[in-house]
């Protein structure tokens, strides 16, 4: 029987293995089918596998092996691209074939569709297309490789080596500490193939590795990720970094008067903390970048408690401090020339008889009243008398607020992009080339001033956590820029973006878990303003 045939039978046989979910990785449809030659010698090696990219067809033009699929296939004496040909893959984006023993040192060989060779920038869709379809290209590949037991995966760099990084190291990535260990899937060393730019590739994983940090913090159940051990947690990840990190208690906070923060800790049993976090890679005189995250390691909504269904989600209110923390490490890792700073307060809202009550009103720092109107809208309460002392004592040169606010992002952007809010134009154009590149794109919100008024409707109090009409989300930023005198502002809602990852997942992120976006963005953003 010769080859062909062999390959023709096999194929036939693997249909059903091709439709299984474990084999499935990309939201298409099936994308790799296993096609065994012979068997393993039996001895106890680790197994490695290799990633390589496949351009699509152009016109005429046959599909093209990447560069180090160019030198795999020489490598295998032209088996790759006879058995591409046989197979029939023609380089469409994320769907490939994984082949078995074509080699005797890696035992699996995947081959991803790439797209079209030469993709750039998309001004319709605004995103670098070549660096997206190979973090898609490096993550199916990775995760195809992960699901055959390979303990080391080689992934070809497709002349972006940064990229291949990033979507193999987040998609190997797994939250699986509360498995069973017998049940773990392993995640499989990660090695470049093919290029020889490994700072690039380090890169990479620097900021793969703080998004899947992100990740983690986030999808943490609630009763495991209580403000002390996302304390703890915090510290275990920052002071190996040489990034300095304060943990303030209760006492702290009753002298500092920060009684809107307080107004929502009050109504749960665990002690509200606030973090500190000051990471200095320049000149200590210079001012530095100030972050905010909003830190609810669980919100139920208090009195105005929100539906059951679904309400496990809301250990995800706790990814802004998340997201904040994990760029924070990045910078450090990446040894950026910047001075960043950030304040986390760390709290539950929990309905009970010391709860804050729909109707209550605050006095903060500045001297201004806020109603709380919706108990469930925690998030502008609780980060209001934050925002205000953090301005007053670190005195920063740019304000970013980071949390998921309001559900009204969620529904005018879903998933696509993070809303953003800014007085500031330079800042969005930094983020939208930031988000551009990372393939985690940012979208312009309005701050005008009509919603300014909303959230002052009446003379009897100042601000209203809720304002009024149904812009939640532009009402949230509205409110909290009310708190921010004369500093450029940056806001981001992340309702939609950087909680439970639902519709059109992209390959490297798991569906059903929390995403730990928009970190990457953040951490483009952190290294463009320290190149000014």
């Amino acid at each position: 029987m010769t080859r062909s045939q062999v390959a023709s039978l096999l194929r036939r046989s693997t249909m059903g293995l091709m439709r299984a979910p474990r084999s499935t990785i990309y939201v298409k449809g099936p994308l790799h089918q296993q096609v065994r030659y012979k068997c393993e010698d039996g001895t106890n090696t680790p197994l490695q596998g290799v990633v390589i990219g496949l351009y699509a067809k152009d016109g005429d033009k046959s599909a093209k092996l990447s560069p180090g699929g160019e030198k795999f296939d020489d490598r295998s004496g032209g088996k790759v691209m006879e058995l591409i040909k046989e197979s029939g893959l023609s380089g469409e984006l994320g769907v490939g074939r994984l082949f078995q023993n074509l080699d005797k040192e890696f035992c699996c060989v995947a081959v991803v569709g790439l797209g079209p060779e030469g993709a750039a920038y998309n001004a319709e869709e605004v995103i670098e297309e070549g660096m997206e379809n190979v973090r898609v290209c490096a993550a199916v590949g990775a995760r195809s490789c992960q699901l055959q037991g390979c303990t080391i995966c080689h992934v070809d760099g497709m002349e972006y080596p940064e990229q291949a990084a990033e979507g193999a190291a987040m998609a190997v990535w797994r939250n699986n500490m509360n498995q069973r260990k017998s049940s773990r899937v392993a995640i499989p060393k990660l090695e470049l193939y093919g290029s020889t730019d490994h700072d690039a590739w380090t890169r990479g994983l620097f900021k793969a590795e703080s998004q899947n940090l992100a990740r983690r913090l986030s999808d943490t159940p609630a009763n495991q990720m209580t403000p002390s051990i996302f304390a703890q947690a915090t510290v275990d990840a920052l002071c190996p970094c040489g990034v300095a990190v304060e943990v303030r208690s209760m006492d702290w906070i009753e002298n500092q008067n920060l009684n809107s923060f307080l107004m929502v800790a009050k109504g749960s049993c665990e002690p509200p903390v606030i973090l500190e976090i000051s990471y200095c890679g320049t000149s200590p005189e210079e001012r530095p970048i100030l972050m905010l995250g909003k830190g609810l390691t669980f919100n139920s909504g208090g009195l105005s408690l929100l539906p059951a269904k679904g309400m496990d989600e809301y250990r995800g209110a706790v990814s802004g401090a998340a997201v904040c923390v994990a760029a924070i490490r990045a910078a450090a890792a990446l040894s950026l020339p910047i001075n960043v700073s950030a304040v986390l307060p760390l709290c539950e809202s929990m309905p009970s008889g010391m709860a804050m009550k729909p109707g209550d009103l605050v006095t903060l720092l500045n001297g201004k009243t806020m109603r709380i109107k919706d108990a469930s809208l925690a998030g502008t309460v609780l980060l209001a008398d934050p925002l205000l002392y953090a301005q007053t004592a670190m005195k920063p040169k740019l304000v970013v607020e980071v949390g998921a606010m309001a559900s009204g992002v969620r529904m005018g952007l879903g998933a696509s992009a993070t809303g953003l809010w800014t007085n500031n134009a330079f800042l969005w154009k930094n983020f939208q080339k930031a988000g551009t590149l990372t393939g985690d794109r940012l979208w312009r919100m309005p701050l005008w001033s009509y919603f300014s008024k909303l959230v002052a409707p009446t003379r009897s109090y100042d601000l209203c956590n809720r304002g009024v009409g149904h812009a939640s989300s532009c009402l949230a930023a509205a409110m909290l820029f009310q708190l921010v005198p004369c500093s450029d502002w940056v806001h981001l809602d992340i309702h939609g973006t950087g909680m439970l990852a639902m519709h059109g997942v992209p390959p490297y992120l798991l569906q059903n878990h929390m995403s730990g976006r928009p970190t990457r963005s953040i951490i483009q953003f952190l290294f463009q303003m320290a190149c000014k």
